[in-house]
């Protein structure tokens, strides 16, 4: 009996996956699935401390910041590069970091879709991204004049997202 259970419960675990899978698509479909509605354990917490070259934890002070993680590889990274060239021009302080891509491969987009980036950073191995719950590219953080993270965008920024929900930020944390 024991042994007919443990070959079931492959099974079991498999069925309830897929169960989940398919009401996500569900929700989806219906128009009701929220990525970001899973919430970041950062928000109004410090940033947490890392060091790559071209950026480091201690460059978040001082002012508040925009970090963006994003990959040459990310399809949504490309829709969202004219939001972010948009807030460049408006003088929006914005820091890169290039999440597991090549530094060539990096180069090309930048070259390519823009470059938005007062400082850029690269995290090949992605220990920093983990560090800071990532949940895919692209990904961007409001950081305020302390180091604090408060606002957290998953996905690629809109100009609705912007001005609805991250320029009256801006000016609270200015």
């Amino acid at each position: 009996m024991n042994r007919r259970l443990l070959l079931l419960a492959p099974f079991g675990v498999a069925l309830v996956a897929g169960g989940g899978f398919l009401a996500m698509l569900r929700r989806e479909q219906a128009g009701t699935f929220d990525p970001r509605g899973v919430p970041s354990m950062l928000i109004d917490r410090p940033v947490p401390p890392f060091s790559l070259p071209g950026l480091a934890s201690s460059d978040l002070r001082g002012r508040p910041v925009l970090v963006n993680f994003f990959a040459s590889w990310c399809v949504p990274c490309v829709e969202e590069a004219p939001v972010l060239m948009d807030l460049r021009r408006a003088g929006v302080p914005l820091y890169g970091i290039a999440y597991k891509d090549k530094p060539e491969a990096t180069d090309a987009f930048l070259s390519r879709h823009g470059d938005p980036y007062a400082r850029l950073a690269r995290d090949l191995p992605g220990r920093v991204a983990i560090d800071w719950g990532l949940t895919g590219v692209p990904e961007t953080y409001l950081i305020d004049r302390d180091g604090i993270v408060r606002w957290r965008w998953v996905g690629p920024l809109t100009p609705e997202a912007v001005t609805a929900e991250l320029q009256p930020l801006l000016r609270r944390y200015a």
